[in-house]
């Protein structure tokens, strides 16, 4: 089984929130995008908050108007062993330098995509207030 790897992070000049999810599925991998799985719900979701139709939009302007508007992207997982795309099946994983990132960039926000991401969230960034949100997964 091979492993899995993150995207780079998305970080515009003055991000405010930063949103941070587990480690991208087979869909996502496959297409090279964040939230790439056609039913996850992300775009949709993050769109409505910014009240614009993000989901609608090609992903590298998906990824400018987040930028855009101040958000900030990334996972809290490097990399893993993981067949499938489920977070349960994650398996010897490493974690990005979540706390540098944050350290750098100061969001006023910090919003986790599900619980994975809020576990893997606190092994490597401990003490650090984060909004835990349902995850836009299909898969949950």
């Amino acid at each position: 089984m091979s492993r899995a790897r993150c995207f780079p992070a998305v970080v515009g000049r003055k991000p405010t929130v930063l949103i941070l999810g587990s480690l991208p599925g087979v869909a996502s991998l496959k297409l090279r995008q964040y939230y790439g799985h056609r039913q996850n719900q992300f775009w949709e979701l993050v769109g409505n908050a910014l009240d614009e139709d993000l989901r609608s939009l090609p992903y590298e302007r998906r990824l400018r108007r987040l930028k855009a508007r101040g958000v900030a992207l990334w996972d809290v997982v490097a990399e893993a062993r993981r067949p499938g795309s489920l977070d349960s099946a994650i398996r010897d994983e490493s974690h990005n330098k979540i706390a540098e990132l944050i350290a750098r960039i100061r969001p006023r926000a910090i919003f986790l995509n599900g619980q994975k991401a809020a576990a893997a969230f606190r092994r490597c960034a401990p003490g650090i207030p984060a909004t835990v949100l349902p995850s836009s997964s299909p898969a949950n």
